[in-house]
């Protein structure tokens, strides 16, 4: 079975170093908005006490960019693939790179969290349409793979960076160098973009969006992120009510897509089961993996005692790991051994890193409790993700490879929220219960976070057993 998809794009550049020297841009770009997920993570603290947030306050640092960036990815996917995606990819770091100057420069609570906002718009306008560019590129199978694996490695190796990055500059300089960085950075990666990305003639807006059905979707899904990211700061009644709201507002989109002329997301698909399969497996997985590098960091700070710099240092090995094993092995492991055989070998590593960290002792220590487990994650994604890329991108037709990229990049972000919102909500409930039974403070923390772990090493679980079931290769 081929995971590729049959390219018809005219405007692939024919020499071979422009092809590469524009997955190159594509991966700095990506890279920039992946660091900025992750990056302010450490430096929150030094934040609050800059700008005076409140605890729940300091938590829409991080929502105001993750609502905007989840909720429009789907409406951009199809727009990249109506004007053009290098179009759509250009404006997207432009604006990005001059929010984060923005963000940089921000003396009050009100500026930042507006600049997040603006940067997760461009964040969403650059994240969109990379995979639908990378496919075009690379339509050969073999090619295809390794800059699959290559971008692959880029974004997993940005997030654990982005730890390391955010404690660094906070410490060395402050917490405003985190998002000023993406300025050098954004510059050269537009000024490469223009020189380097073949222009595309995308299908002309006159074949139309569904603009209403458009405003559906995202509202959906600005409110589903919403719900998620927000779950622990509300009652359970209002957050079930804006649930259902959410859930209302995704099924007019559904109704509407069914009878539009012009439909935003083609329903058909949904149709494909290795594209269906690919995302509902990467929201379990994403699920699992985001809420280890948050309550991870958590963990080796509140209950280990490390400061800011030595927290980012401790997770410098899964980016080397996710890089020299991406790079280095992943396209030709995909190439012997299949896609779906890689995924599975994948996620039992990411299972047994979960578990392993489950124990999570008081007085556990870097190099027993914590260096296996994460090498385990980083070798495990580093096998899962390219399969897992590939096998959904298979799934979609050229014309839909601008969509097909962004459902599969809005299915990471909702994964990434629910893990996050599901496994600190359960740390800090269950450290609550402790400490209201007289538990002391650092065990009650810790055995809060055992059951986060645990509940990822659950997440991890149905992510197998799902794509053991649902993305098996059909004979014949």
């Amino acid at each position: 079975m081929s995971t590729t998809i049959k390219s018809t794009a005219p405007a692939v550049p024919s020499r071979t170093y422009s092809r590469w020297a524009s997955l190159v841009v594509l991966c700095a770009g990506t890279l920039m908005t992946i660091l900025d997920g992750n990056i302010v993570t450490v430096a929150m603290p030094a934040i609050q006490g800059d700008l005076g947030f409140s605890a729940p306050g300091l938590a829409w640092v991080v929502n105001a960019y993750l609502i905007p960036f989840g909720g429009l990815l789907l409406l951009v996917g199809r727009l990249g693939d109506l004007v053009g995606r290098k179009r759509m990819f250009v404006a997207g770091l432009a604006v990005f790179t001059a929010a984060s100057v923005l963000c940089g420069v921000a003396t009050s609570q009100g500026m930042l969290i507006a600049a997040r906002a603006v940067q997760g718009v461009g964040g969403a306008m650059t994240a969109a349409v990379v995979l639908g560019m990378l496919v075009a590129l690379f339509p050969e199978p073999r090619e295809q793979a390794r800059a699959i694996a290559v971008f692959s490695a880029v974004g997993a190796a940005g997030g654990a960076l982005g730890t390391f990055l955010g404690g660094a500059l906070t410490q060395a300089l402050n917490w405003h160098w985190i998002f000023l960085i993406n300025l050098p950075i954004g510059a050269v990666a537009l000024l490469a973009a223009l020189r380097v990305i073949a222009p595309e003639q995308g299908a002309g807006l006159g074949k139309g969006a569904d603009y209403p059905g458009a405003v559906l979707v995202t509202g959906a899904l600005m409110l589903a992120v919403f719900v998620i990211v927000g779950s622990g700061d509300r009652s359970l009644t209002f957050t079930l009510l804006l649930g259902a709201l959410a859930l209302a507002l995704l099924l007019a989109f559904t109704v509407r897509q069914s009878r539009a002329a012009r439909p935003l997301l083609r329903l058909r698909l949904f149709r494909s089961r290795l594209l269906s399969g690919a995302n509902a497996v990467q929201i379990l997985m994403i699920a699992a993996m985001f809420g280890f590098q948050f309550i991870g960091a958590l963990y080796l700070q509140r209950v280990l005692g490390y400061g800011e710099l030595l927290t980012g240092t401790a997770f410098l090995p899964a980016p080397i790991a996710i890089g020299v094993l991406m790079l280095g092995l992943s396209a030709r492991t995909i190439g012997r051994f299949g896609a779906y055989r890689v995924l599975l070998a994948g996620l039992v590593l990411v299972v047994a890193g979960m578990a392993l960290l489950g124990r999570a002792p008081v007085d556990g220590s870097y190099a027993v409790d914590v260096l296996p487990a994460l090498l385990l994650l980083a070798a495990g994604f580093a096998a899962a993700m390219p399969a897992l890329t590939g096998l959904a991108m298979s799934g979609a037709r050229e014309e839909d490879a601008g969509l097909a990229s962004g459902l599969f990049n809005t299915t990471q972000v909702v994964g990434g929220s629910l893990g996050l919102a599901v496994l600190s909500v359960l740390a800090a409930d269950r450290t609550d219960t402790l400490l209201g039974r007289g538990e002391e403070l650092v065990a009650a923390t810790a055995a809060g976070y055992r059951l986060a772990f645990g509940v990822g090493a659950v997440l991890a679980t149905a992510a197998l057993v799902l794509a053991a079931a649902v993305l098996r290769p059909r004979r014949g």
